[in-house]
């Protein structure tokens, strides 16, 4: 997939499915700008790889529409949109605190909608872009013990297939996808207990093929969702798990 002087953001793109989504546009010859909250990693990567960098919180609509405006006063445009960050709460309804609920939602939920929203104005304006939305099975199927996140991931299908159907004339596609279990920060992250070989792979022993996905296996597919190789999906969820929804 040719991506030549395409000009994307990718927010929570420092770490996880998020940097190998930049690395993946970077070699296929976008413009990409990294957003992260992380400043010493996000400045060490974009450094790495040739890429932009701007901190800040996605959960802040004014943060959110600077970026944008960022891209299109230096160049001209904006051909995609990747909203990779996102955080977990491990807990259930009765452990998880006002704040954690909140968080969650403000940066899987709202930063969602306001990078998106920030983005359709360009790209409508433009009369074609593509967003992609990372999703998760557990916004599908659940899952115990991860309310807070559930729910978040839950939201953005639905903001995702609503904003597809609303922005469909404008020219602009938007579609999600959702993994299964990846070795990420994120899986590794919140836990009781050692993050260990042993705990990884009772893990990976849950899933059909047994075993964790690679970060670049799911980018790869967030790069065809946001290519004209999928000019005829919108609205779509995208689920990559390796059959874990299929039983």
């Amino acid at each position: 997939m040719d991506f030549t002087d395409q000009v994307a953001i990718v927010t929570g793109g420092a770490s996880g499915m998020g940097a190998a989504t930049v690395r993946e546009l970077v070699a296929a010859g976008a413009r990409v700008i990294i957003v992260d909250k992380n400043m010493v990693m996000a400045t060490a990567f974009a450094e790495e790889i040739g890429a932009e960098v701007l901190i800040g919180d996605v959960s802040d609509s004014v943060f959110c529409d600077g970026v944008v405006d960022t891209a299109v006063a230096k160049y001209g445009r904006l051909d995609i949109l990747i909203n990779a960050a996102g955080i977990i709460a491990r807990a259930d309804a009765l452990g998880t605190s006002d704040e954690q609920w909140q968080r969650v939602m403000n940066v899987n939920v709202s930063g969602v909608f306001y990078f998106s929203r920030a983005a359709v104005k360009v790209m409508k304006a433009q009369g074609k872009g593509a967003i992609v939305n990372f999703g998760s099975i557990w916004g599908g199927v659940g899952a115990a013990g991860v309310v807070a996140y559930c729910a978040s991931k839950g939201a953005v299908h639905q903001l995702t297939r609503a904003m597809a159907l609303d922005h469909v004339k404008d020219g602009i596609r938007i579609n999600a996808v959702c993994p299964g279990e990846v070795n990420t920060p994120m899986l590794a992250s919140e836990r009781s207990e050692p993050v260990t070989g042993e705990m990884l792979q009772r893990i990976a022993s849950t899933v059909p093929m047994q075993r964790l996905a690679d970060p670049v296996e799911i980018a790869r597919v967030v790069l065809f969702l946001a290519s004209e190789d999928a000019s005829y999906m919108t609205g779509a969820m995208v689920n990559v798990d390796a059959g874990y929804t299929a039983r």
